[in-house]
């Protein structure tokens, strides 16, 4: 009996000093929900703890080379809102190469004041462009979301020359900068700028965020975009340069098909590259059951987003 209690409080002590050596993720604000929750199954299954840190992507990134300019690295792991800020740390020689670990879709949200009113893809365009209705965006460069807005407008101009100098101008920049509105503690971003201050009729947002601004204000309208303005957003996740040895284990866990089933949950969709082996699980019976998720999870995921359409 003695002996089993001894190896009882050696087993909690190895699981306080696992929990007390926290790994840091840095994230991309639209995961804050979904990677909380896969960092703590992460911690319970493991006995590692972890520390989140959420903002938009391209601020993260210039946090995370000027911590390491520094000599004073914080992150150990990166989940970006696009490829392009880790592959920037991969080129640097900063980071592991990016993995896609999942994707998401834009679509537009529409305020209360058309709740009575029907819209669909194909309208979206037009409401976009009338000089009446208040765009709100993200913004470019710093958050991706801003950038995937940009190229919206690009396909849009590719069918109608002169609309991209339309929508830019007219877009607001409300989210994803330096000088963006500040959202007070609490409060839902979308819900915030589209009903509660009303700076903006529509936004273009990510899929994910639509569907959770929308559970706390149901006033609001989520349509999905035309095929030739439709853009699937991909998410890179990157190793940081000199992490705690058990980052990998992390970034492993968010590409497992346990990670993958969260991240669905909150709306994400399939990445379109296959995922890598992890490293500290059993690699070709976990890339199977990943296959068999993947497959029977995402096919549910992209029939309600093509609902919206």
């Amino acid at each position: 009996m003695t002996g089993s209690l001894a190896a009882c409080a050696f087993s909690v002590l190895i699981q306080n000093q696992a929990f007390a050596a926290n790994l840091n993720l840095y994230g991309a604000g639209s995961l804050r929900n979904a990677l909380t929750e896969v960092s703590q199954d992460f911690t319970q299954e493991t006995g590692i703890g972890t520390n989140t840190v959420f903002g938009p992507s391209g601020i993260r990134e210039q946090a995370v080379e000027r911590e390491l300019q520094l000599g004073h690295p914080t992150a150990d792991v990166f989940a970006s809102a696009d490829i392009g800020n880790p592959q920037k740390l991969y080129i640097k020689g900063l980071s592991s190469q990016p993995v896609e670990f999942t994707k998401n879709q834009v679509v537009a949200v529409f305020s209360s004041k058309y709740s009575q009113t029907k819209i669909t893809p194909n309208q979206v365009l037009d409401y976009l462009l009338n000089p009446n209705i208040k765009l709100g965006a993200a913004t470019p460069i710093l958050d991706p979301l801003g950038d995937y807005t940009q190229q919206i407008f690009t396909q849009a101009n590719s069918k109608n020359p002169g609309i991209f100098d339309t929508l830019n101008s007219k877009a607001l920049r409300l989210t994803g900068g330096t000088n963006s509105p500040i959202v007070p503690s609490g409060q839902d971003s979308l819900v915030y700028f589209l009903d509660k201050t009303r700076q903006a009729d529509v936004f273009l947002s990510y899929y994910t965020g639509a569907i959770a601004s929308q559970k706390i204000d149901p006033s609001l309208q989520v349509v999905g975009l035309p095929d030739y303005l439709s853009v699937a957003a991909p998410f890179g996740l990157t190793v940081i340069k000199n992490a705690d040895p058990n980052a990998q284990k992390l970034a492993d866990y968010i590409l497992s098909p346990k990670g993958q089933e969260v991240l669905h949950k909150y709306g994400f969709i399939s990445p379109s590259k296959s995922v890598p082996e992890p490293n500290y699980v059993c690699g070709l019976l976990l890339a199977a059951a990943m296959g068999l998720v993947l497959n029977k999870k995402f096919a549910q995921q992209k029939i309600e987003i093509s609902n919206l359409r």
